[in-house]
């Protein structure tokens, strides 16, 4: 991970004064298992260019977090890409030029533009190339993007949504590491550290002179805060309520509010101004949409909660009348750890009626004690495997394990225009796809060809006009007679 700074022109000797770094000598720090090195690769009078490199240690980037030990976490991208954490590695060398705070000979060019080009990355960003490009371009600057042509044996996709960044403009030194230090965890849209009120004020330091006015401002102040108990305070204290107000929040918006007010607070109730912010819980809604068709199942005996993460599902289920097992598969430790506690609280409770079981397993691999049970779940999963390798998995799951029902859920990709979210952007950094009703339609048609399956689909959440319901359902059905729908 690295920025190149560069400036052009009769005063550019001075960036150097600006930066505090003597071009002759290489600023050279290690702090907390993370290199940071600044070297002037070219120093003039009418040229400088200085590189700013951060080299964290992979392992020190979870060792100590609450999923250490568990092994896919040393599996991501953070070691490699320009995000928060290389802001954090950084700031420090940087603090001078931040601050505008240079020796007193110098700050007279402290608020001088100069013909600058910054370099960065490689930032893996989910946004379209368009928004990246605008979130720079109303700033002054000429953007350039680099980014690779992918090559795959098979289909999965052709461009890498990791790119290279050139910003080329005249601006003054602060604020073009300024507007970097805002912007690049916006492209990222990942935070390594609790986010809290401390962002507001960071974001009217930085935004200082340009937030304001800028189009995507909304954008900005949302990837930044996150949580919208957050947005409403930033936007108390501009005075209006202007990015949020009679707008739907995003399911991912609700549900990391959800988890930021947990872990805030292990108080039985939270501040009323959270209270809208619950009502329209995803997750709750489909956990609610779940148990019903489950409860009205004639058999509903044995059931597979795929993927069950950390229970919460598993532990809904254990309440239906009828229920006598429930395997609750989930191939991460640490979710199992969780669940596990969570299911131990269910033990005596009034109204249980059977004890989830957490399980390792995987949809990649066969597993005979799932086989022909009178239920398997799978709620909000399928979104989160390629789609090269879902035929594959259906067939497995309709064709091998036989379940009498076997219940999808996915998110609705044209209800997330009612999110306004931005085009080609998914509503979790993790989803490998969203579908819209009519592509589901067409993948269910040829999932259930050959079967003894039939299926229907409908809708959770809010139905808006034109746009359906933010949540898609499928529930595929054993035919003995090999009907068809």
């Amino acid at each position: 991970m690295h920025l190149i700074l560069q400036a052009s022109g009769e005063d550019a000797a001075v960036v150097s004064h600006l930066l505090a770094k003597n071009p002759n000598n290489i600023y050279d720090r290690t702090d907390k298992g993370v290199r940071v090195r600044m070297v002037y690769t070219r120093a003039t009078s009418s040229e400088t260019e200085v590189l700013i490199h951060a080299e964290p240690d992979p392992v020190d980037l979870v060792r100590g977090s609450p999923d250490g030990y568990d092994i896919t976490q040393y599996i991501n991208d953070r070691e490699f890409v320009t995000s928060s954490l290389f802001c954090s590695y950084i700031r420090s060398a940087l603090g001078t030029a931040l601050n505008g705070k240079p020796k007193e000979e110098y700050t007279k060019w402290v608020e001088h533009p100069f013909d600058l080009q910054l370099s960065f990355g490689p930032v893996a960003s989910d946004l379209p190339d368009r928004v990246v490009e605008e979130l720079f371009s109303h700033l002054g600057y000429a953007v350039t993007l680099e980014r690779e042509e992918l090559s795959y044996s098979f289909d999965l996709k052709k461009r890498s949504s990791v790119r290279r960044i050139i910003l080329r403009g005249q601006e003054t030194v602060q604020n073009a590491l300024r507007q970097l230090f805002l912007l690049i965890p916006v492209l990222d849209n990942y935070k390594h550290y609790f986010i809290s009120e401390d962002e507001i004020d960071k974001i009217k330091r930085y935004g200082d002179g340009w937030l304001e006015t800028h189009p995507h401002k909304e954008l900005i102040v949302k990837r930044t805060l996150r949580f919208a108990e957050l947005i409403r305070k930033y936007e108390s204290k501009e005075g209006r309520l202007s990015i949020s107000d009679n707008k739907p929040l995003s399911a991912e918006d609700v549900e990391n509010d959800r988890n930021e007010l947990a872990e805030r607070s292990n108080e039985a109730s939270t501040e009323a101004s959270t209270d809208d912010v619950l009502t329209d819980d995803l997750n709750e809604l489909r956990y609610r949409a779940i148990t019903e068709v489950v409860a009205r199942l004639p058999h509903r005996q044995r059931i597979v909660d795929m993927g069950a993460g950390e229970g919460k599902l598993s532990a809904r289920l254990a309440t239906i009348a009828g229920v006598e097992s429930i395997l609750a598969v989930e191939p991460s430790g640490q979710s199992r750890l969780r669940a596990m506690e969570r299911f131990a609280k269910l033990e005596g409770r009034h109204g249980v009626f059977a004890m989830p079981e957490p399980i390792i397993g995987s949809l990649f691999y066969f597993d005979e004690q799932m086989q022909h049970q009178d239920v398997m779940i799978l709620c909000e999963v399928i979104e989160h495997i390629e789609a090269y390798r879902l035929d594959g998995i259906m067939n497995t799951l309709l064709q091998e394990y036989q379940p009498e029902v076997l219940i999808v859920t996915t998110p609705n990709k044209e209800y997330n225009d009612v999110y306004a979210m931005e085009q080609e952007s998914f509503r979790h950094h993790d989803h490998r796809f969203e579908w819209t009703r009519a592509e589901l339609a067409e993948r269910c048609v040829e999932w259930s060809a050959g079967t003894n399956y039939t299926y229907t689909i409908q809708g959770i959440g809010e139905q808006v006009e034109g746009y359906g319901q933010p949540t898609q359902m499928i529930i595929f059905g054993r035919r003995e007679e090999g009907h068809q729908q």
